[in-house]
């Protein structure tokens, strides 16, 4: 396969969306470095710039059979990226303006309509997040964050074991940490108290 370094991009992405693996390789290793600068670029953050590119190249192996290209594969992949970040940064905002709020409300006493309508939004944005998760991550995020029970009382219930229910609550709450923009610390406020 040491020919595909040679290879133009849409060759490339032929092979990729026939399930060719080294394909897919060589295209990561080909735009990851770029790919990581500019989210870095754009978000400041290290450790966020790589969870977007690892999301994008996520996304293409997973899609690979869907993808259209209408120009380049480096525009393509540069217009995931910023689509992505732009939806972080968008639910970021959605957050911040709530707890901005939230202190507000602390200080003076008093909800007005804006502060009630960002939290209905937010409580939105969250919820839709939590039901796009694979559904058994789901099941058992539900019971552990809106029911309140422990990880005992969901491995009985479900039958599995309490290192399962552990580390599926962990995964949940590592990828509503990604698709919202905040710490998982933050996730569990905002579920505690909208």
């Amino acid at each position: 396969m040491g020919t595909l370094r040679t290879l133009p991009d849409h060759e490339l992405i032929d092979l990729l969306k026939s399930g060719e693996h080294a394909a897919f390789i060589e295209i990561y290793e080909r735009y990851w470095t770029v790919l990581y600068l500019h989210a870095r670029k754009i978000l400041r953050n290290e450790a966020e710039a790589e969870d977007v590119v690892q999301e994008i190249f996520s996304s293409l192996w997973l899609k690979k059979e869907d993808i259209v290209l209408k120009s380049s594969l480096s525009s393509y992949l540069y217009s995931a990226i910023r689509y992505r970040i732009f939806n972080q940064i968008e639910h970021k905002k959605v957050i911040s303006d709530y707890l901005k709020s939230l202190q507000q409300f602390i200080k003076e006493g008093e909800f007005v309509t804006e502060e009630l309508y960002r939290e209905k939004e937010l409580a939105e944005l969250i919820e839709k997040e939590i039901q796009a998760l694979p559904s058994k991550m789901r099941q058992i995020f539900e019971l552990s964050r809106k029911q309140y029970l422990s990880y005992k009382e969901i491995a009985e219930e479900l039958e599995i074991s309490e290192h399962t229910v552990k580390s599926q609550v962990s995964n949940a709450l590592r990828i509503l940490k990604l698709k919202l923009g905040v710490s998982a610390g933050a996730i569990l406020f905002l579920l505690h108290h909208l």
